[in-house]
């Protein structure tokens, strides 16, 4: 674990996507410090005596977006923070995830807590205790376009600040109003700049992000160790992942998944009785495993450095630098990104591309002792056709869902918002992709080692044998047709779980031998 004090300090410290799902999920408690609250009390301090001067300061003193020239009179600046809460609320669909919410909560409030928004002291306390209480907004999935950040998701974030929308309490759905009666706790009132603080950012799509750098690492270490065991049923070749090999073109991926996959293979029986076969060079799916995976691995590992420089900068608007400078820029816009997401997007839904490829590889029974189909007795047997066609359904949808949202821009806000990010669609499809991918992983993990099967008595390496038995745990080989679903679930449940991954670290540990490859450093620091 990163942080071994188990406090992070909101605005102060440093935020990882590590950090920031510990947060999320309890393990780590946030908290400010004295000079954190010092900064937050000055930046406050500096909105009224803005307030207070009569200086004409968008989104102090003035309407939003195209409303900006409209000047507010002195006394409707609380109100008009308000206002701009519940016309914001416009999102639509079914709410996202509690874990999202929580996280688009605690990167707020990490922005925030950095001093140059102007957000109140007693409203950066409410935002912490709504955490720390575990008292969740519920927030839409759709409406926001990545311009002026998430204004429409944020805006709902905050809701409950003033006492409005609803909110998960106690694994249930409530009213706000009814949740803070309940704890005896009144709504706060916003004072002027905090409403428009609180809801321009990028939370939504760092959030999304977030969860995606997570969930995106777990699905490429399975990927290389499930890639590794088909590659064991189906005969592979070692040399591809020869060091020498990938010297002559250094990419930091190719060389981690080149050297991690050699680590798991070398001397194994399996991979050193073919070494002298007819056969010259294998398909691309198990050739060109460094090059397909390490790439993504790169993708992934730009995602992850992207984000980690978003979620520890200050995206609102306008900045506050002292009561004479406030500058109004776009630190809110999306781009930066958006492109990213929709690059790791592509990314992960090549690996289930090619996971497809070796699933329909292993079928073909070109490989001596592994039958078509998996199966030896077929006919009256489907053997494991049918689970190719789902793999193939799904990396189809993927391809769909690869189209760049970040290509796409429609004006907004009467023109003053004229290009926009389109970050959070991206964002949304990042995970539906990644899920998709996590489906088409176990289903190779199925088919792996049905193929590792058939290559008995002769013994892989310790990490290869401990991965295989883990799996025969909860999957039977299988020897006629019967109904997959307990045994899809299963596998499913391997993938997401990182299980393997585990067995395999942990008899590397024990057997003191390497696993990890090259640029560790880069691709297991999460």
């Amino acid at each position: 674990m990163e942080n071994k004090r188990k406090i992070f300090q909101y605005g102060n410290d440093q935020l990882t996507c590590s950090i920031a799902m510990q947060l999320a999920t309890g393990h780590i408690k946030g908290e400010l410090i004295a000079s954190t609250i010092e900064k937050v009390v000055q930046s406050a301090q500096y909105v009224q005596e803005i307030v207070d001067s009569g200086k004409i300061v968008y989104g102090i003193n003035t309407g939003f977006g195209p409303l900006c020239t409209t000047l507010i009179n002195p006394a409707d600046t609380k109100k008009l923070q308000e206002n701009i809460l519940k016309s914001h609320a416009v999102g639509i669909g079914e709410p996202i995830d509690k874990q999202l919410s929580k996280l688009m909560m605690i990167l707020k409030v990490h922005a925030l807590a950095k001093g140059y928004s102007g957000i109140q002291l007693t409203t950066l306390e409410r935002m912490i205790w709504f955490i720390d209480h575990d008292i969740i907004p519920i927030v839409p999935k759709q409406g926001s376009v990545g311009a002026s950040g998430d204004l429409a998701p944020l805006s709902h974030l905050f809701l409950p600040l003033i006492g409005l929308g609803k909110v998960w309490y106690q694994n249930e759905i409530r009213q706000t109003s009814e949740v803070l009666a309940l704890l005896e706790t009144k709504a706060i009132t916003l004072g002027a700049k905090e409403g428009l603080a609180l809801i321009n950012g990028t939370q939504f799509m760092a959030a999304h992000a977030i969860k995606a750098v997570s969930e995106m690492h777990n699905l490429l270490e399975n990927a290389d160790l499930i890639a590794t065991l088909m590659i064991e049923g189906l005969n592979g070749s070692i040399k591809p992942f020869f060091a020498q090999l990938h010297q002559l073109r250094p990419y930091k991926g190719n060389q981690y998944v080149a050297s991690t996959i050699y680590n798991l293979l070398q001397a194994s029986e399996i991979v050193t009785s073919h070494q002298n076969c007819s056969r010259v060079q294998d398909p691309y799916s198990l050739r060109c495993i460094p090059q397909i995976h390490g790439a993504s691995r790169n993708a992934w590992l730009h995602l992850k450095d992207t984000i980690e420089i978003e979620i520890n900068s200050v995206t609102d608007n306008p900045i506050i630098i002292d009561s004479e400078l406030t500058i109004s820029g776009g630190s809110f816009h999306g781009q930066p990104i958006a492109l990213p997401i929709d690059y790791a997007t592509l990314a992960i839904s090549e690996i289930g591309n090619v996971s497809d490829r070796r699933v329909y590889l292993s079928l073909e029974g070109d490989t001596p002792n592994v039958p078509k189909l998996l199966l030896k007795e077929t006919g009256l047997n489907s053997g494991f056709m049918i689970l190719q066609y789902s793999t193939a359904a799904l990396a189809s949808e993927n391809k769909g869902l690869c189209f760049p949202s970040s290509a796409d821009s429609i004006p907004t806000s009467l023109g003053q918002e004229d290009h926009v990010s389109m970050g959070s669609i991206g964002a949304r499809k990042l995970l539906q992709v990644i899920n998709n991918v996590s489906n088409i992983l176990s289903i190779e993990l199925i088919c792996a080692a049905q193929a590792f099967d058939f290559h008995k008595p002769l013994q892989s390496t310790a990490i290869m044998e401990a991965v295989h038995q883990e799996i025969r745990k909860v999957i039977p080989h299988i020897t006629e047709d019967q109904m997959m679903e307990d045994i899809l679930s299963a596998a499913q449940q391997l993938v997401s779980s990182g299980s393997l991954v585990h067995v395999a670290k942990q008899i590397a540990k024990e057997q003191r031998v390497p696993y990890h490859g090259l640029h560790h450093e880069y691709f297991n620091n999460f």
